[in-house]
């Protein structure tokens, strides 16, 4: 569900309130990425996976589906189903900010429920805000930036900045291509000037 030009202004509305829906409701957040990680599924997967109730699991996956960011992929019983890929852009209404919605966000913020540290985080900064911390932790996790980098950036103290991009680790790893290289920026504790104080 990419936005695309040569879509109707009515698609690309439905897919930005298809995805707002997502975004605002964790538990539909964690079912589409548990549905994106797995590339099919069976209701029964998804209650078994995801400890969900018969009746919840059914409401939420057909909530999905209506959305339209899940397809039937198999009509047979039991019925597979699917994430669909979502990549939407969003521009803030001053114009100054542009921010992506992709599957790995909506992974975050489906953690919202299990991790205080993420939950706290959306509290403080919004959703925008999370995918910023998201672009900090895969730069950090590919050595480029340090969690001191990012609190300078974001005006945030060191330690916020330190415990989201925690938070988030295992989401970069999960959906971005991250090799495990070496000692990470922050583990060297370089200066200004270049020197290594280790």
């Amino acid at each position: 569900m990419s936005r695309t030009s040569n879509r109707a202004d009515g698609d690309i509305v439905q897919d930005f309130l298809s995805v707002a829906d997502l975004l605002e409701e964790p538990q539909l957040a964690q079912l589409y990425a548990y549905l994106a990680r797995e590339r099919e599924a069976t209701v029964q997967d998804v209650m078994d996976d995801l400890e969900l109730a018969q009746g919840t699991a059914y409401s939420y996956v057909n909530r999905l589906v209506d959305a339209g960011v899940v397809d039937v992929t198999d009509d047979e019983q039991p019925r597979r189903y699917a994430a669909r890929e979502i990549d939407l852009t969003v521009t803030t209404a001053a114009g100054d900010r542009e921010y992506t919605i992709t599957p790995s966000l909506i992974d975050a913020v489906g953690r919202r429920e299990t991790d205080a540290d993420i939950d706290t985080y959306i509290d403080r900064h919004g959703v925008a805000g999370l995918a910023t911390a998201l672009t900090y932790s895969v730069a950090r996790e590919r050595g480029e930036v340090t969690h001191r980098l990012m609190a300078e950036d974001l005006d945030i103290s060191p330690l916020a900045a330190e415990m989201i991009l925690q938070a988030l680790r295992p989401v970069a790893h999960e959906h971005y291509d991250i090799e495990e290289a070496g000692a990470g920026l922050d583990e060297l504790d370089i200066d200004d000037d270049g020197a290594d104080d280790a």
